[in-house]
């Protein structure tokens, strides 16, 4: 069982940044990458960024250049360090490991 925990998320307007934090606990796996979803309302939760055991990103291409994914193992924790934030960011952040889901945080860009 792995239980993933996202923190960090909140209301920021345009421009700005902000740090999400994914902690993980249980028989997490130091193999299998982490990831980033989003969904925004009334839309299919899509694919944000991923980091492989390697330390590899991959982002998706409306965030590449804008977030950056990174992961302590020491601490089981996954971050997406987000910048020049704008209004269609605005979604419920999930950390996923496999099939395993947080519960997601909030995020809002807005003026």
């Amino acid at each position: 069982q792995v239980q993933l925990v996202e923190s960090g998320g909140g209301l920021v307007q345009p421009g700005g940044s902000l740090r999400l934090s994914c902690v993980a606990s249980g028989s997490i796996s130091s193999i299998a990458p982490m990831e980033w979803y989003r969904q925004a309302p009334g839309k299919q939760r899509e694919w944000v960024a991923s980091i492989f055991s390697t330390g590899i990103t991959s982002y998706a291409g409306s965030v590449k250049g804008r977030f950056t994914i990174s992961r302590d193992n020491a601490k089981k924790t996954v971050y997406l360090q987000m910048s020049s934030l704008k209004v269609e960011d605005t979604a419920v952040y999930y950390c996923k490991q496999i099939t395993y889901w947080g519960q997601g945080t909030q995020v809002t860009v807005s003026s």
